[in-house]
């Protein structure tokens, strides 16, 4: 069995370690001891006077606190972040009637984006026009129904014309 790196495990046990640390910092008995912490520190006010090292206590103790915990959030986060994208991907991936072109869409710049809003935009104002919120399941399918729809009632429509011409002729 092959040595991971030193910079692999490390890299490892950080991420095991961020995890339970937002974990733990998230739960209740963490809540309830910050707002110990918190207390005991007003409580203790009087005894020091309400000094300028008493308020820098606090303060310094939540700042470090809070540049800490920032590290470990964003490391979790973006944990989750990319479980999530790789799901949605293969999701989309084995669907057949889903479209490939939302497949990692995360790695798209806030134009290509916007590009893309714009689209769904659209396919919503198409999915109005046909009154079926089941009607389409992906950006191209899309694009076909309305078409063949459109199609279809312009089709209809024809004999109605044709029928009312000769009514007045």
């Amino acid at each position: 069995m092959q040595q991971q790196p030193t910079h692999r495990r490390l890299f490892h046990l950080f991420d095991h370690f961020a995890g339970a640390a937002t974990r733990q910092a998230g739960s209740p008995v963490a809540f309830a001891l910050a707002v110990f912490v918190v207390l005991a520190w007003a409580v203790t006010g009087p005894l020091f006077g309400y000094s300028e090292t008493w308020q820098l206590v606090i303060n310094t103790g939540t700042t470090i606190v809070t540049f800490l915990m920032v590290f470990l959030i964003q490391q979790s986060q973006n944990k989750d972040a990319m479980a999530v994208h790789l799901k949605l991907n293969e999701l989309l991936a084995s669907h057949r009637e889903a479209s490939n072109h939302l497949v990692s869409i995360e790695d798209l710049d806030e134009e290509e984006l916007r590009q893309l809003v714009k689209f769904y935009r659209h396919l919503a104002e198409l999915a109005d026009e046909e009154g079926d919120v089941k009607c389409s399941h992906s950006i191209d399918e899309a694009n076909e129904n309305h078409a063949e729809k459109s199609r279809v009632r312009h089709a209809r429509r024809k004999p109605e014309d044709n029928r009312q011409a000769s009514a007045t002729a």
